[in-house]
């Protein structure tokens, strides 16, 4: 198909450079420089998609990211599918294909269409109210056999892919003394002036090309020269400065907390077709000393009968396509205005050749330069003007309006202008708690006093004068630059010739239905959310505008309210008899443009997304046929079977050897944390409940972590190295959670403490050797240590060598036999493992995994946090208040302890379960309760934390945190199973050595 509509110009444009795409299958034929929409428009193609709920036949409304009706799926190639785009900002590439969504079986027939005929079915909460089943169905039985699979189906925009995303995407952290959001008129004065202040930028802006309206402008002159060629000047100066950063197609997507900024970026299609390995888009993190807001406005759509048909566009959209673009959008306009702006877009087409059949102003007079600019040329204007109805279904055909003069008339036309004022997009400000204002003369909301180190510039600021917002921008970018501690030059006179002032006359409401009060007035395109549905919900006593949105679905999904938000509280305002500031303001929740799921995931994606961690003995470990459990991230070896062995008999065959010999543990994946520094003694003092300060260099303690609230959060053994150097040790999945709530307290509660905190759990791998030959199965590797219980008690740590690396050696045991752990460097902790294990097996020795860890733990009533917690235990309950630092002054979470809960009576405490038929393994989590058939609505007494069979002990074993359950010791409970109550017998929670006689050898 030819480029019908076509005209000389575009500055966007490259015609040397042609380009051929499909569109629904169709080859069409466009240039370089193209978005997806202009070349569409160039082609005559007018409809461009289905709406969501009535299927109604929809065209191109704007040129940029609010556009509600061209949404449009994009093949990249094998496998990269992309729906949901909007084909005002899909560029244009060689090859390109996209498909219109939400009709079948095409979009000139669309077998959903009968949905329009069904409209006054489907009012505001139709699903509500409709999609009940009959009561004597039972309840919502029809909703959920019929109603709801139909309803699933038609749901949703476009199709979701169903290959995974093959593209890369990468995530920046990044930081900058000014941010300037938006790259139009007073963007680059706000740059430009912090810049000549010596502060560093970064200029921002979501379109391919920066400039904003300034890529449209025909007739200004700034500083003496074409608006465009300045533009171009300020834009190769600010590329030369070594302290700017310009990034295009980069929106600023979210404002939050102190000037942390969300940016999403994509890069071009050639340059992701010549360089595949490129990230598709980038996520940058922002942090600005200074923010300026110059995110410009959004033309306002009117509201009149059938205002939703294909050839109906924003007026300033038809005169960027024109401009930018060479597209006229019509051969026939007609322009209904509300604002002097629109007075451009009909002079610039007829300056193109495009007959302006009339300009239609719904106010009662239209004076000033750009209507007497209009009648001087030719153009017919008529004020007073209301839209009756509109002609043509699948394409505008004509017109009927009332104005004056002229009364009543139909005019032939194949486009309609419309533009009903500007909105400041104001929704970053907003973001950042900014407090908005009503402008009544501009009928919108404006920000009000800045916060946040932020200010807002130019048409965001409702500043749309060009001359006006230059001024404004560069004052916005010398006072950033100077609260950025920079030294900003004196104001610059940015004079402007050609340009119209600062054009206002919005109306007084935008709810122009006239005629037939039964045509549905579009307020909200995406959602066809009508006139009368918000009539509805404001009748069926909706107030909050913000129930008014989800009952009505206005302003909703991803359109955010762009082009609906001010006309449906217009409207709601006048249904009420109130004004719209009475009405309020619905919430700007970011992101305030849709941003892919792969830019916010980036590189944490498939294993990425969850990083499997391997200890260096992992491959070892695979080799011998381990079975591997995710503790964390970590993959820990589970237990190791032999030929024919099931993981029971495995882990019986390893508990039985540990206790009669040795047996290696991998205990690599122990949280390690260096604390060091002069006050290392009296920081761990204040966040453990233990007493670390005179804990004797060489010495071990067990360290108990609470909470705020008092409870047990991590438990680990910590050895004083030096008097100035602990090494912590926690548990494997609360490695991190104790690092950041030391680093926490650290930076605010205890800063003039001198402490340094260094995580080293990748550093060290740990090899844990227990049993009675332990010692013997060291010896022959350990060196400059002595290994006899005088010289080396329990509870102690030194340094040394093991297979002639540095080894740090802790005499530690978490399975109640002889133990030690030895740290040696991850480069040398596979070699350190094969020499003790080769050892090991001498002495009838074998390597356990962790599901053999936890039964000789639990035969030892040893307490693993996460098991025996649940976030609401305490040290007493557990039967370690014996560990607190009596005399200490404070720590962490004991002004909670003081508290009645952690003290109340009848608090669930850590006990022993055997049942009386040994042979019975408890489940865990199952409940315990007092009697075998508990009365109907009775509490349980507690639950099983741990249950396993012991092999050491020849029967079961369960820990249970039960209500009062030391007291309870010798008494018969009952434990829930699927075979039913179970009889056990509380029991201390110790089951084995209670003298602990075994770990001193």
């Amino acid at each position: 198909m030819s480029q019908a509509f076509r005209v000389p110009g575009g500055v966007a444009l490259d015609r040397a450079r042609p380009i051929s795409f499909t569109f629904d299958g169709v080859a069409y034929a466009g240039y370089e420089g193209d978005t997806l929409a202009s070349a569409l428009l160039a082609n005559g193609v007018r409809i461009v998609g289905r709406s969501y709920k009535y299927h109604r036949p929809r065209g191109i409304v704007s040129a940029g990211p609010e556009e509600p009706n061209a949404l449009v799926g994009v093949a990249r190639g094998p496998g990269r599918f992309t729906p949901n785009l909007r084909a005002t900002e899909v560029e244009l590439t060689d090859g390109l294909v996209a498909t219109s969504q939400n009709r079948w079986p095409s979009l000139r027939f669309d077998i959903g269409a009968i949905s329009d005929l069904l409209a006054p079915l489907f009012g505001a909460g139709f699903y509500y109210k409709t999609f009940m089943g009959p009561n004597w169905l039972g309840p919502n039985w029809a909703w959920k056999r019929v109603y709801e699979p139909v309803v699933r189906r038609a749901a949703g925009l476009g199709t979701a892919p169903t290959a995974p995303d093959p593209d890369r995407y990468a995530r920046y952290f990044d930081h900058c003394d000014v941010l300037v959001v938006g790259a139009g008129a007073a963007g680059l004065a706000a740059a430009r002036a912090a810049a000549d202040s010596g502060a560093d930028v970064v200029l921002c802006d979501e379109a391919a090309a920066p400039g904003g309206s300034l890529l449209a402008e025909t007739r200004a002159t700034i500083e003496g020269r074409p608006a465009r060629d300045w533009l171009a000047e300020t834009l190769q100066a600010l590329g030369a400065a070594a302290n700017v950063r310009i990034l295009t197609r980069t929106q600023a997507f979210g404002c939050y907390a102190q000037n942390f900024v969300g940016l999403s970026e994509r890069l071009p299609e050639p340059a992701l077709i010549a360089d595949p390995t490129l990230p598709r888009e980038r996520l940058w993190q922002m942090r600005a000393r200074e923010v300026v807001l110059a995110a410009g406005a959004i033309e306002r759509p009117l509201v009149f009968a059938d205002n939703d048909r294909p050839g109906i566009l924003l007026a300033e959209s038809a005169r960027r396509y024109l401009n930018l673009y060479g597209v006229k959008v019509g051969e026939r306009v007609v322009v209904v205005t509300a604002h002097d702006s629109a007075y451009r877009a009909a002079l610039d087409l007829a300056s193109a050749g495009v007959a302006v059949a009339l300009i239609a102003d719904l106010r009662d007079e239209a004076s000033g330069p750009l209507p007497q600019a209009a009648r001087a040329a030719g153009i017919e204007v008529a004020v007073k003007a209301s839209v009756h109805a509109i002609r043509g279904r699948g394409r505008i055909e004509a017109v009927r309006l009332a104005a004056h003069p002229g009364g009543m008339r139909t005019l032939a036309c194949d486009a309609l202008l419309m533009s009903g004022g500007w909105t400041p997009s104001v929704h970053l400000f907003s973001q950042a708690r900014g407090k908005l204002a009503f402008d009544a003369g501009l009928e919108a909301f404006r920000p009000g006093p800045p916060v946040a180190r932020q200010r807002s510039a130019g048409a965001c600021n409702a500043t749309f004068g060009l001359q006006e917002a230059l001024a404004e921008g560069d004052a916005a970018g010398r006072a950033a630059a100077e609260a950025a501690g920079r030294s900003p030059p004196d104001p610059r006179a940015i004079p402007v010739e050609g340009a119209p002032p600062a054009a206002g006359g919005t109306l007084g409401a935008p709810l122009h239905v006239l005629g037939d009060r039964h045509a549905r007035a579009f307020v909200d395109f995406q959602n066809d959310v009508c006139v009368k549905d918000v009539e509805l919900a404001i009748q069926e006593g909706y107030r909050s505008i913000e129930h008014v949105k989800r009952y009505t679905t206005t302003g909703m999904a991803t359109d955010q309210g762009k082009l609906s938000n001010m006309n449906a509280l217009a409207i709601a305002a006048a249904v009420r008899r109130t004004s719209i500031p009475e009405v309020g303001l619905t919430t700007f929740r970011p992101p305030y443009m849709p941003v892919t799921f792969g830019a916010f995931a980036g590189p944490a994606r498939d294993d990425l997304f969850d990083p499997a961690r391997r200890t260096p003995i992992h491959a070892w470990a695979a080799e011998r046929g381990a079975a591997f459990e995710d503790v964390g991230q970590w993959k820990r070896a589970w237990y190791f079977p032999r030929r024919g062995e099931g993981m029971r008999a495995a882990v019986a065959r390893e508990g039985r050897t540990v206790r009669a010999g040795v047996g290696l543990f991998d205990a690599s994946t122990l949280g390690k944390i260096e604390v060091v520094g002069r006050d290392a003694a009296l920081f761990l003092e204040r966040m453990y409940a233990n007493a670390f300060k005179k804990l004797e260099v060489g010495r071990c303690r067990y360290g108990l972590m609470l909470t705020e609230t008092g409870y047990l959060m991590d438990d680990g053994v910590i050895g004083r190295l030096a008097p100035d150097r602990f090494h912590v040790t926690t548990t494997t999945g609360g490695a991190a959670r104790v690092l950041a709530q030391m680093e926490d307290y650290l930076q605010t509660e205890f800063t003039d403490l001198e402490v340094w905190l260094t995580s080293t759990t990748e550093q060290w791998a740990t090899i844990a050797v227990q049993g009675p030959r332990a010692r013997d199965t060291i010896a022959p590797f350990v060196e400059g240590l002595d290994l006899s219980n005088a010289a080396f008690p329990h509870m102690s740590v030194r340094d040394g060598k093991a297979c002639g690396v540095p080894a740090r050696v802790m005499r530690v045991s978490f399975s109640g036999e002889l133990g030690y752990e030895i740290n040696v460097g991850s480069a040398y902790g596979l070699d350190v493992w094969k020499a003790l294990f080769a050892e090991a097996e001498k002495h009838g020795g074998c390597a356990y995994g962790t599901e053999t860890m936890h039964v000789l733990r639990a035969e030892k009533g040893y307490v693993i946090v996460g098991q025996e917690t649940d976030g609401t235990v305490t040290l007493a309950d557990l039967g370690l208040d014996w560990a607190i630092g009596k005399a200490k002054a404070d720590f962490v979470g004991k002004r909670s302890l003081r508290l009645a809960e952690p003290a109340r009576e009848g608090r669930k405490q850590l006990v022993g379960l055997l049942t009386e038929d040994p042979t019975v393994v408890l489940e865990e989590g199952a409940q315990v309760t007092a009697t075998a058939t508990p009365p109907t609505g009775s509490s349980a007494l507690g639950h099983i934390t741990s249950s396993y069979p012991s092999a050491t002990l020849g029967r079961s074993i369960a820990l249970a945190l039960v209500a009062g359950g030391r007291a309870r010791v010798g008494e018969k409970l009952f434990a829930s199973t699927a075979a039913g109550a179970v009889a056990a017998i509380v029991t201390a929670p110790c089951f084995f050595d209670p003298d602990g006689k075994r770990l001193h050898g």
